[in-house]
């Protein structure tokens, strides 16, 4: 498999790691676009928010992807505020093929940054 963030999992290619389980990883995104910028990602390979009904326990790696998100925000220094961001397809400008949500904040975020 050809996927960047599965290297980034397995450790073969450098990430500034915010958080990891045994069910996903949180780094910085190395093209941020707010003062704070991670992706969350699953392990498991799941290609997209398209792929999570149909994925071994997608549901559940989900929530619990928002469960972590939700005890760490503060500790990220989010407690002003975030969000959330998933794209799904090459209409909806996903440009890796691995199910990852975009976390922004630090900073008041225009409404068209998405």
């Amino acid at each position: 498999m050809d996927c960047i963030f599965c290297a980034i999992i397995a450790g073969t290619i450098p990430s500034a790691k915010l958080y990891e389980d045994e069910k996903m990883l949180v780094f910085r995104d190395n093209a941020p676009q707010a003062v704070f910028h991670a992706l969350a990602v699953p392990k498991a390979h799941i290609a997209s928010a398209a792929d999570i009904a149909s994925a071994e326990g997608g549901a559940e790696i989900v929530g619990h992807i928002f469960t972590v998100i939700s005890q760490k925000y503060a500790e990220w220094g989010l407690q002003g505020g975030f969000r959330v961001i998933t794209n799904s397809g090459s209409n909806a400008a996903q440009s890796v093929g691995h199910l990852h949500f975009h976390i922004l904040g630090g900073q008041p975020l225009p409404a068209n940054l998405a």
